[in-house]
Protein backbone atom coordinates (compact mmCIF):
# COMPACT_ATOMS: atom_id res chain seq x y z
CA UNK A 1 0.00 0.00 0.00
CA UNK A 2 1.54 3.50 -0.74
CA UNK A 3 1.54 5.87 1.79
CA UNK A 4 1.55 8.61 -0.41
CA UNK A 5 -0.36 9.87 -3.55
CA UNK A 6 -0.33 12.32 -6.65
CA UNK A 7 -1.79 15.64 -6.51
CA UNK A 8 -3.12 16.32 -9.97
CA UNK A 9 -6.79 16.31 -8.40
CA UNK A 10 -7.71 19.78 -7.04
CA UNK A 11 -6.90 19.85 -3.46
CA UNK A 12 -10.46 20.15 -1.70
CA UNK A 13 -11.23 23.17 0.90
CA UNK A 14 -9.44 22.24 4.83
CA UNK A 15 -7.19 20.02 3.44
CA UNK A 16 -3.69 19.49 4.59
CA UNK A 17 -1.22 18.55 1.77
CA UNK A 18 2.29 18.58 3.09
CA UNK A 19 4.76 20.33 0.99
CA UNK A 20 7.28 17.49 2.42
CA UNK A 21 6.28 14.37 3.59
CA UNK A 22 9.83 13.48 5.30
CA UNK A 23 9.48 16.69 6.86
CA UNK A 24 7.91 17.48 10.02
CA UNK A 25 4.76 19.41 9.64
CA UNK A 26 4.86 23.07 10.35
CA UNK A 27 1.41 23.61 12.09
CA UNK A 28 1.41 26.97 12.27
CA UNK A 29 1.25 27.35 8.87
CA UNK A 30 -1.65 25.11 8.21
CA UNK A 31 -3.89 26.78 11.21
CA UNK A 32 -5.34 30.28 11.69
CA UNK A 33 -4.54 30.01 15.15
CA UNK A 34 -2.04 28.54 17.96
CA UNK A 35 -4.50 26.45 20.10
CA UNK A 36 -4.07 23.43 21.00
CA UNK A 37 -4.23 20.84 18.77
CA UNK A 38 -6.45 17.39 18.91
CA UNK A 39 -5.90 15.08 16.59
CA UNK A 40 -8.61 11.82 15.40
CA UNK A 41 -7.03 8.94 13.82
CA UNK A 42 -9.12 7.10 11.12
CA UNK A 43 -11.65 9.87 11.23
CA UNK A 44 -13.80 7.84 9.23
CA UNK A 45 -17.01 9.91 8.19
CA UNK A 46 -15.50 12.79 10.73
CA UNK A 47 -19.16 13.11 12.36
CA UNK A 48 -17.11 12.80 15.91
CA UNK A 49 -14.25 15.44 14.40
CA UNK A 50 -16.95 17.83 13.04
CA UNK A 51 -18.49 17.95 16.43
CA UNK A 52 -15.41 18.65 18.25
CA UNK A 53 -14.00 21.58 15.78
CA UNK A 54 -17.81 23.12 16.06
CA UNK A 55 -18.14 22.85 19.70
CA UNK A 56 -14.32 24.05 20.20
CA UNK A 57 -13.68 26.55 18.28
CA UNK A 58 -10.38 27.96 20.14
CA UNK A 59 -8.89 24.55 19.75
CA UNK A 60 -7.36 23.32 16.57
CA UNK A 61 -8.43 19.89 14.72
CA UNK A 62 -7.08 17.47 12.85
CA UNK A 63 -8.30 14.60 11.06
CA UNK A 64 -6.09 11.66 9.71
CA UNK A 65 -8.06 9.17 7.39
CA UNK A 66 -5.95 7.30 4.12
CA UNK A 67 -9.71 6.86 2.42
CA UNK A 68 -9.96 9.65 -0.59
CA UNK A 69 -13.86 9.67 -0.50
CA UNK A 70 -13.86 10.03 3.28
CA UNK A 71 -11.48 13.10 3.39
CA UNK A 72 -13.79 14.49 0.26
CA UNK A 73 -16.33 14.15 2.92
CA UNK A 74 -15.34 15.63 5.65
CA UNK A 75 -13.52 18.43 3.81
CA UNK A 76 -16.47 19.23 1.93
CA UNK A 77 -18.90 19.34 5.21
CA UNK A 78 -16.57 21.18 7.24
CA UNK A 79 -16.06 23.93 4.73
CA UNK A 80 -20.49 23.68 4.19
CA UNK A 81 -19.87 24.08 8.43
CA UNK A 82 -17.81 27.13 8.32
CA UNK A 83 -14.66 25.94 10.57
CA UNK A 84 -11.57 27.17 10.22
CA UNK A 85 -9.78 25.26 12.84
CA UNK A 86 -10.39 21.93 10.51
CA UNK A 87 -7.78 20.11 9.00
CA UNK A 88 -8.06 16.62 7.20
CA UNK A 89 -4.95 14.52 6.00
CA UNK A 90 -4.74 11.92 3.65
CA UNK A 91 -2.11 9.12 4.96
CA UNK A 92 -2.00 6.50 7.33
CA UNK A 93 -1.44 6.84 10.62
CA UNK A 94 1.35 5.63 12.13
CA UNK A 95 3.66 7.22 9.84
CA UNK A 96 1.85 10.84 10.60
CA UNK A 97 2.77 9.63 14.27
CA UNK A 98 6.53 8.32 13.73
CA UNK A 99 7.58 11.61 10.92
CA UNK A 100 5.23 14.48 10.37
CA UNK A 101 3.68 15.51 13.47
CA UNK A 102 6.35 17.63 15.43
CA UNK A 103 7.54 16.26 19.41
CA UNK A 104 5.13 17.34 22.13
CA UNK A 105 2.57 19.22 19.30
CA UNK A 106 -0.47 17.30 20.46
CA UNK A 107 -3.09 17.86 23.30
CA UNK A 108 -5.10 15.36 23.10
CA UNK A 109 -5.44 12.29 20.24
CA UNK A 110 -8.40 10.08 19.65
CA UNK A 111 -8.36 6.72 18.17
CA UNK A 112 -12.32 5.30 17.62
CA UNK A 113 -13.29 2.22 16.16
CA UNK A 114 -9.91 1.18 14.74
CA UNK A 115 -9.71 -2.09 12.23
CA UNK A 116 -9.67 -4.75 15.09
CA UNK A 117 -8.23 -7.78 12.38
CA UNK A 118 -9.55 -10.31 14.75
CA UNK A 119 -8.20 -13.13 13.42
CA UNK A 120 -5.02 -14.13 15.39
CA UNK A 121 -2.69 -14.35 12.14
CA UNK A 122 -3.45 -10.42 11.26
CA UNK A 123 -2.86 -9.32 15.18
CA UNK A 124 0.48 -7.88 14.10
CA UNK A 125 -1.59 -5.29 11.78
CA UNK A 126 -3.02 -3.76 14.88
CA UNK A 127 -2.50 -0.40 15.58
CA UNK A 128 -2.59 -0.66 18.89
CA UNK A 129 0.68 -2.09 20.25
CA UNK A 130 4.21 -0.69 21.23
CA UNK A 131 5.56 1.58 17.91
CA UNK A 132 1.81 3.00 17.95
CA UNK A 133 2.38 4.07 21.80
CA UNK A 134 6.27 5.04 21.55
CA UNK A 135 4.93 7.19 18.52
CA UNK A 136 2.04 8.60 20.56
CA UNK A 137 4.16 9.66 23.68
CA UNK A 138 6.52 11.48 21.12
CA UNK A 139 4.05 13.41 19.61
CA UNK A 140 2.28 14.28 22.92
CA UNK A 141 2.55 17.29 25.10
CA UNK A 142 2.84 16.75 28.85
CA UNK A 143 0.18 16.59 30.18
CA UNK A 144 -1.82 15.39 26.78
CA UNK A 145 -4.59 12.89 26.78
CA UNK A 146 -5.25 9.34 24.78
CA UNK A 147 -8.31 8.67 24.05
CA UNK A 148 -9.28 5.37 22.43
CA UNK A 149 -13.09 3.43 21.89
CA UNK A 150 -13.44 -0.35 20.48
CA UNK A 151 -16.92 -2.32 19.61
CA UNK A 152 -14.54 -5.16 20.03
CA UNK A 153 -14.57 -6.48 23.04
CA UNK A 154 -10.72 -8.88 22.81
CA UNK A 155 -9.28 -6.14 21.01
CA UNK A 156 -10.21 -3.67 23.90
CA UNK A 157 -8.17 -6.41 26.53
CA UNK A 158 -5.35 -6.52 24.10
CA UNK A 159 -4.81 -2.54 23.97
CA UNK A 160 -5.25 -2.77 28.16
CA UNK A 161 -2.67 -5.42 27.92
CA UNK A 162 -0.72 -3.31 25.57
CA UNK A 163 -0.87 -0.26 27.87
CA UNK A 164 -0.72 -1.99 31.10
CA UNK A 165 3.17 -2.73 29.60
CA UNK A 166 3.48 0.73 28.78
CA UNK A 167 4.48 2.57 32.04
CA UNK A 168 4.90 6.16 30.20
CA UNK A 169 1.33 6.33 29.79
CA UNK A 170 -0.87 6.87 33.22
CA UNK A 171 -4.02 5.53 32.98
CA UNK A 172 -6.95 7.69 34.01
CA UNK A 173 -10.93 7.05 34.96
CA UNK A 174 -13.07 8.36 31.87
CA UNK A 175 -16.76 8.89 33.59
CA UNK A 176 -19.29 9.43 30.77
CA UNK A 177 -19.90 12.75 31.97
CA UNK A 178 -16.16 13.82 32.15
CA UNK A 179 -16.20 16.57 29.20
CA UNK A 180 -18.04 16.50 26.03
CA UNK A 181 -17.47 14.01 23.55
CA UNK A 182 -19.71 13.22 20.54
CA UNK A 183 -20.73 9.91 19.22
CA UNK A 184 -20.14 8.85 15.81
CA UNK A 185 -22.83 7.60 14.12
CA UNK A 186 -21.45 4.25 14.32
CA UNK A 187 -21.63 4.24 17.82
CA UNK A 188 -25.23 5.45 17.58
CA UNK A 189 -26.26 2.45 15.59
CA UNK A 190 -24.00 0.05 17.94
CA UNK A 191 -25.78 1.21 20.78
CA UNK A 192 -29.32 0.74 19.05
CA UNK A 193 -28.48 -2.78 19.28
CA UNK A 194 -28.13 -3.17 22.89
CA UNK A 195 -24.34 -2.78 22.73
CA UNK A 196 -21.72 -0.93 24.08
CA UNK A 197 -18.09 0.76 23.38
CA UNK A 198 -15.48 0.56 25.33
CA UNK A 199 -12.81 3.17 26.18
CA UNK A 200 -9.69 3.81 27.55
CA UNK A 201 -8.19 7.25 28.84
CA UNK A 202 -4.78 8.03 29.12
CA UNK A 203 -2.04 10.41 29.94
CA UNK A 204 1.75 11.65 29.17
CA UNK A 205 3.13 12.96 32.64
CA UNK A 206 3.56 16.72 32.74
Amino acid sequence: MELFQSFTRAQEPNELIPADYFAELPLADHFPNDGPLEVDLGCGDGSFLLAMAEQYPERNFLGVERLLGRVRKVCRKGDRMGLKNLRVLRLESLYTLQWLLPPESVSRLHLLCPDPWPKAKHHRRRLFQKPFLESLVRVLEPGGEFLFKTDHDEYFEWSQEQLDDFPALKQLEWPEDAFFYPKTDFQLQWEGQGKTLDGLRSQKPA
